[in-house]
């Protein structure tokens, strides 16, 4: 190929690439690539060699770190120091409070000691079995004073008999000095429901002031229907737990509270109750207990010492009545407190049988009952402890008699709880069940006589009879017409 002027040019050669500018060139190249990715590439050595610069540089250009130096302002002392602190928000205990307070100048004296409250007020609590001399020390009373206190307050009740939990409100006077107590100003208590009691200190030494509180006595009638559940429905009718326990141990003298007690049923009973003038209530024990099934009813008045054991009564077991239930015509019934005189099982009956330790056929003139070790053993009946000691095959042994030929053994005691001559009550404590004497294990030989002759322990009824007669029935019978005119609720 021939060009303009009759040269020949290749045919292959392209015409020369314009010249790039060096800054141009400089800002197209990617300064700091990403050295995460494309590692060992030119791009990834090329942003390595640029953070490298930037390092060395950052280093040789910093200026270094020098300390700041502050002003330290000088420490109060002095007035400016107690204005500062008085104004400052910091516990009270060391010596600061809120808000703006001038410190003390010139004309405020310094105290040597701070001065004493002239008079004290406090309040102590007589605890149980606690004396009331003590408690008053304790709070701070001398011990003059304390026993003069004492000794005014014994004048007028039995120290004794003030309720654990009476609280005491107290007065101390000035005292000369700190080195010796405070003198009782003033001593205020609570020493019956009926009575309060009042102690000053008058120029002659401490006087005692008697308050009479008055008091109504009228009993608590509360009447209701049996219900699903007789203990349920008269703790909603508001009669105490207490009172509840005595009115079922009071009827079940006379029924059965599962078997005969029928929801349609209704309970009647009459509470001890005392309201004083101050407004305080205290309930007693249960008066009265009764029951009306419509076909049945039956009323139970509680009848003491005062009027039975001034007669003399004895009941069917010839023991003598200090206490009980009387049915309204003035008769009671005593019945034994369970079938049997320890909580057991009869582990061997009344007769013929062969011994288990001398293997050979021999009367068996008792009942033998299981129980374990220790459980207490009660008298059946009411009686006088005829022996109390150990005895042959029965170990330790007590008989009792219970009057008209009547008389019963408890063999096989690990401990006896009587001695001989000593009048039991029903239901009382007389030992513990063992295995002393001729015993395979701990179990209660119990045997019967009657004149004499042992019977078979479950053929005897240990319920006794006793009726009133004389001024003691007239006294039952006033009693009984006072509380059937108690209306309920009242």
């Amino acid at each position: 190929m021939q060009g303009p002027r009759g040269l020949r040019v290749p045919s292959s050669a392209s015409p020369p690439s314009p010249r790039i500018p060096l800054r141009t060139a400089a800002t197209s190249i990617d300064w700091v690539p990403d050295l995460g990715a494309q590692i060992g590439s030119l791009d990834w050595w090329r942003g390595v060699a640029t953070c490298t610069a930037l390092c060395v540089a950052t280093w040789a250009l910093a200026p270094g770190i020098q300390p700041l130096v502050g002003a330290v302002p000088p420490p109060l002392v002095g007035a400016e120091w107690d204005e500062a602190r008085a104004q400052g928000i910091t516990a009270i205990g060391q010596g600061a409070a809120t808000g703006r307070r001038m410190a003390a100048n010139d004309l405020v004296a310094p105290l040597t000691e701070a001065p004493e409250r002239p008079t004290v007020n406090l309040s102590a609590t007589l605890g149980e079995g606690d004396r009331l001399d003590r408690v008053l020390m304790r709070a701070g009373v001398g011990r003059a004073d304390a026993n003069a206190a004492a000794t005014m307050v014994a004048q007028a009740v039995p120290l004794d008999s003030i309720a654990a939990g009476t609280r005491i409100a107290l007065t101390l006077g000035r005292r000369p000095d700190r080195t010796v107590a405070r003198p009782l100003e003033a001593l205020d208590l609570r020493a019956r429901f009926d009575l309060e009691l009042a102690l000053t200190r008058t120029a002659g030494g401490l006087a005692m002031h008697r308050k009479p509180i008055a008091i109504d006595a009228t009993p608590l009638r509360i009447q209701g229907l049996v219900g699903s559940s007789l203990y349920r429905s008269m703790r909603a009718a508001g009669v105490p737990a207490k009172a509840v326990e005595s009115y079922i141990k009071a009827l079940a003298t006379r029924l059965s509270i599962g078997r005969d007690v029928g929801a349609a049923d209704s309970f009647d009973l009459i509470i001890e109750r005392q309201r004083a003038a101050t407004g305080e209530t205290q309930i007693g024990e249960l008066l009265f207990a009764g029951i009306d099934q419509g076909r049945r009813k039956v009323q139970l008045v509680r009848f003491g010492p005062d009027g039975a054991e001034r007669e003399g009564e004895r009941d069917g077991a010839g023991a003598s009545r200090t206490d009980g239930w009387f049915d309204a015509n003035g008769q009671t019934e005593r019945r034994a407190v369970s079938g049997l005189p320890v909580s057991g099982r009869i582990t061997s009956t009344f007769g013929l049988r062969v011994h288990p330790l001398l293997r050979f056929t021999r009367m068996h003139k008792g009942l033998d009952i299981g129980a374990p070790y220790g459980t207490p053993i009660h008298a059946m009946t009411d009686g006088v402890v005829a022996f109390a000691g150990r005895t042959g095959g029965y170990g330790n042994f007590v008989k009792l008699t219970h009057g008209g030929g009547m008389a019963s053994g408890y063999g096989h005691m690990s401990r006896i709880a009587v001695s001989s001559g000593t009048r039991v009550r029903q239901g009382q404590v007389i030992g513990y069940v063992g295995s002393t004497g001729l015993s395979t294990g701990p179990h209660l030989h119990w045997e019967v006589w009657k004149n004499g002759a042992a019977i078979n322990p479950r053929a005897v009824s240990f319920a006794g009879v006793a009726q009133l007669s004389g001024a003691s029935l007239r006294a039952f019978k006033a009693k009984v017409a006072t509380l059937l005119a108690v209306r309920p609720g009242g």
